[in-house]
C-alpha cells in the first residue's frame, strides 16, 4: 500500500475569480464603484493559437478544463487582503451565460465587510445594485450584526456585512 503525500501548509486565499459577460463593464464597476485597483491583465488567450499537448488536448483543456476556450482576465486588488479576478470567455460557443442561484450547486456570493451597512447599501443601490431586505441578527453568536444581500449590476450576489 502506498503512502499518501504529506499535507501542505495552506497559507491564505490568493484570489477569488468570477466569470463575467463583459469584462470592461465589470472591471469599471469594481474599480470605480468599489475601489478595486487593476494589478494585471492577460489575454485574449485563444486555444486555437496554442500548441496541443501529447494527448492532443489544447492548452485551455489541459490547464483550465475548457476545450477550445478563448479568455481574457484581469486581476484586481479588491481590498488589502483580497485579490479578485474577473474573466471573460469568448469561446467556446456553447458556454452557459446564466448565473447560478444561491441555492444551486456552484452558487456563490462575495461578502464585503463595511463600516456602515446602511450607507453601503444606499451607495451601491445608487450605483446600479439591487438590495434585498436587511437582516438584523438579534440572537446567537452574531447578535447585533446587520447584513444585506444585493446583486451587482450584472446579477452576481454580494453580501454587505458589518
Amino acid at each position: 500500500m502506498s503512502e499518501l503525500p504529506s499535507k501542505p501548509k495552506f497559507l491564505s486565499v490568493d484570489h477569488i475569480s468570477w466569470t463575467v459577460r463583459d469584462l470592461e463593464e465589470a472591471m469599471a464597476f469594481y474599480c470605480e464603484v468599489i475601489g478595486a485597483q487593476e494589478l494585471f491583465r492577460l489575454g485574449p488567450l485563444d486555444a486555437a493559437d496554442m500548441p496541443r499537448d501529447e494527448q492532443g488536448r489544447d492548452w485551455m483543456e489541459t490547464h483550465v478544463n475548457v476545450p477550445n476556450a478563448k479568455l481574457t482576465l484581469v486581476m484586481l486588488k479588491l481590498t488589502d487582503n483580497m485579490n479578485f479576478q474577473l474573466v471573460q470567455y469568448d469561446k467556446p460557443v456553447d458556454r452557459r451565460t446564466d448565473l447560478p442561484r444561491n441555492c444551486d450547486v456552484g452558487g456563490h456570493h462575495l461578502g464585503l465587510k463595511v463600516d456602515d451597512v446602511d450607507q453601503a447599501v444606499a451607495y451601491l443601490t445608487a450605483n446600479g445594485c439591487n438590495a434585498m431586505e436587511t437582516i438584523l441578527i438579534a440572537d446567537g453568536p452574531l447578535a447585533g450584526k446587520k447584513n444585506v444581500y444585493m446583486t451587482d449590476p450584472f446579477g452576481h450576489t454580494l453580501e454587505i456585512v458589518d
